[in-house]
């Protein structure tokens, strides 16, 4: 059964040969570019060769909140026809030099008109991003900050290989943004956490020690 995604890579690697078949342009983004214009509807839609992209929602009063990162083998945004008012308040940054194949809605329409298999990776990929946000909405709704961290923690080290992988590369402050949480709390909980052997922290990085003591903190929806 498939857990809630804040990283998404590979998703659509299988059909790489697909995309640099179908008509499109060749970009890169240097660390800290945008993807697409501040302020501007979703536009235009990437495949990302290299590199990482994280995507933020910027509230008015200036705090921003992380929903996801972006990194090999997936497309940022996928395509749908309409237009909405909330994209204007969505940036994607460039977290370190991005190279991506850039498609026009009517370039990537045409792709999922000629290719049934393509047009199901989209839907699935729809779902794992509807999962992840409702996921959001339980998580940020009813649970402390603690187990706001530990299921962050959790899911973002549940995807490496073994003990010696499950590294997470984010900083303190991003670790708030995507929690949206207050950095003081945060480091009180961190400092828990590391006090009863479960993680170690570097600069920008945490490593799992003992993800069987991590998951005891976890809620139900994440474990």
């Amino acid at each position: 059964m498939q857990t809630p995604t804040y990283i998404f890579t590979d998703d659509f690697s299988g059909f790489e040969e697909v995309f640099k078949a179908a008509p499109h342009r060749r970009v890169s983004f240097e660390k800290g570019d945008s993807l697409w214009a501040s302020g501007q509807p979703f536009s235009p839609i990437y495949y990302i060769l290299s590199g990482t992209a994280m995507t933020c929602i910027h509230h008015e009063e200036g705090r921003r909140k992380i929903l996801s990162f972006h990194g090999r083998g997936t497309v940022f945004p996928v395509y749908h026809a309409n237009q909405f008012k909330i994209e204007r308040s969505i940036v994607t940054q460039a977290l370190e030099e991005v190279e991506a194949l850039e498609f026009t809605g009517a370039q990537f329409r045409g792709m999922m008109q000629e290719n049934f298999s393509f047009t199901d990776a989209v839907i699935d990929w729809y779902a794992s991003y509807v999962n992840l946000l409702l996921y959001e909405t339980a998580h940020q709704e009813y649970n402390s900050a603690l187990l706001k961290l530990c299921n962050l923690l959790y899911l973002l080290s549940d995807k490496k290989g073994g003990p010696d992988d499950r590294q997470i590369h984010l900083s303190q402050e991003e670790l708030a943004d995507v929690l949206a949480v207050n950095r003081v709390n945060l480091s009180r909980h961190l400092s828990r956490l590391r006090q009863e052997g479960i993680i170690s922290t570097g600069r920008k990085q945490i490593q799992v020690l003992r993800p069987d003591l991590l998951a005891d903190f976890c809620s139900s929806e994440t474990v």
